[in-house]
């Protein structure tokens, strides 16, 4: 009976307490990616910004999204509103900006802006994974 109960809530806990490992801050999610031969997620964001929200909300708690990044990518998140760094190249007047960056930091496309919804989010993250995996990956 223990192990039931145990099992159930290994179950319910993963199911409902999934979410995206962030890296602490830039420099740990480069240094990650580097070692992991991963491409980077880099999210400039703000908490006062509507469409932030609506991203963190959405897109960011849908569980096919949360695996595809953990499994796939290593997720930066850099706030302006808690001065957060963010390279001078990535910094872009309007938030959300996605950008798909290599593992040394440079970006491998033109960003995305506003809040994009999962489905839309999953392609991106196929697309950029098949491209990386041909040119800088395993």
């Amino acid at each position: 009976m223990k192990h039931i109960v145990f099992t159930v809530l290994m179950l319910v806990s993963s199911v409902f307490g999934a979410e995206i490992n962030w890296a602490k801050d830039f420099d740990t999610g480069i240094k990650e990616a580097s070692a992991k031969n991963k491409p980077v997620l880099f999210v400039f964001s703000r908490h006062s910004c509507h469409y932030c929200r609506v991203l963190d909300e959405t897109t960011f708690e849908d569980k096919k999204v949360i695996k595809a990044l953990n499994r796939d990518f290593v997720s930066i998140i850099s706030y302006t509103d808690e001065k957060d760094y963010t390279p001078r190249k990535l910094w872009r007047p309007g938030t959300p900006t996605l950008w798909f960056l290599d593992p040394e930091g440079e970006p491998l496309f033109k960003p995305l802006a506003g809040a994009i919804d999962a489905e839309n989010f999953l392609k991106a993250l196929a697309i950029v994974k098949k491209e990386f995996d041909q040119t800088l990956g395993k």
